[in-house]
C-alpha cells in the first residue's frame, strides 16, 4: 500500500517563486510569442504584481484595436 503525502506550502515561499526572475522571463517569453502571432499594432508588458509576475498583451494601435475586435485576435494568437 502506498503511504499518503502530505504538502504544506509555505505562501511566503511560494509567493517568492511566482515573483522570480525565472517565472517572470518564462511570462516575458509567453506575451512575446502572443504578440508575434498577433501580428504588427499589439504590444506588451509584464511586471512584478503583488503576490506574482503578471504579463499583458494588448492593442497598441486603433487599427490592432478594432482588428482584434472584430476577429479576437489576441485570443486566437493566445490559443495557437
Amino acid at each position: 500500500m502506498s503511504k499518503k503525502v502530505k504538502v504544506k506550502l509555505i505562501s511566503k515561499g511560494v509567493r517568492e517563486l511566482l515573483q522570480s526572475p525565472e517565472i517572470t522571463e518564462s511570462v516575458r517569453s509567453a506575451c512575446q510569442a502572443v504578440e508575434a502571432r498577433a501580428g504588427s499594432g499589439y504590444s506588451f508588458n509584464v511586471q512584478k504584481g503583488k503576490r506574482r509576475a503578471v504579463g499583458r498583451v494588448y492593442a497598441f494601435t486603433d487599427k490592432a484595436y478594432r482588428d482584434n475586435k472584430r476577429n479576437n485576435t489576441l485570443l486566437k494568437a493566445l490559443h495557437d
